[in-house]
């Protein structure tokens, strides 16, 4: 059960990784180029609203998804894989809206504000705190037990 449990894991990783990998295949995303390094100083790109949402909403939920089965198989708690869940949507809740603004006012905002927020809307960055938190609880909870 442990060897299914961590290839459940890698899966999950596998899928984050094919979603950051094809990106470009599989988004609507008109700021890849913008944002991409060395090409700061080309004009802000034309986009349709849309398309873009819908876009980012959607590659938000297969981060979603593929960040549940790694929390899930990870720790082995449905409570826990829910806190998650519930977790990376606060985030996107927060971060989108910011930077829909931010495209909406042509990133006078700020190019590395606008930047780091794209990152929080698109990556699964807040994964990376997750784990060591439910890590950590894991292990306070086994210490308390004994």
């Amino acid at each position: 059960m442990k060897i299914l449990s961590w290839l459940l894991v890698i899966v999950g990783v596998c899928g984050l990784v094919s979603v950051r990998m094809l990106e470009d295949q599989i988004f609507y995303d008109p700021f890849l180029s913008f944002f991409h390094e060395g090409n700061k100083d080309i004009s802000f790109p034309g986009f349709e609203w849309g398309k873009l949402i819908m876009s980012h909403i959607f590659r938000f939920v297969l981060n979603l998804f593929f960040s549940c089965v790694i929390i899930h198989f990870l720790f082995k708690n449905k409570e826990w894989t829910i806190q998650g869940a519930i977790l990376i949507l606060i985030i996107f809740a927060i971060t989108f809206p910011i930077y829909l603004y931010c495209i909406s006012d042509q990133f006078e905002m700020g190019y590395l504000f606008s930047f780091y927020m794209r990152r929080f809307v698109i990556q699964p960055l807040i994964l990376l705190l997750i784990i060591p938190l439910f890590y950590y609880r894991k292990q306070m909870m086994l210490k308390n037990s004994n």
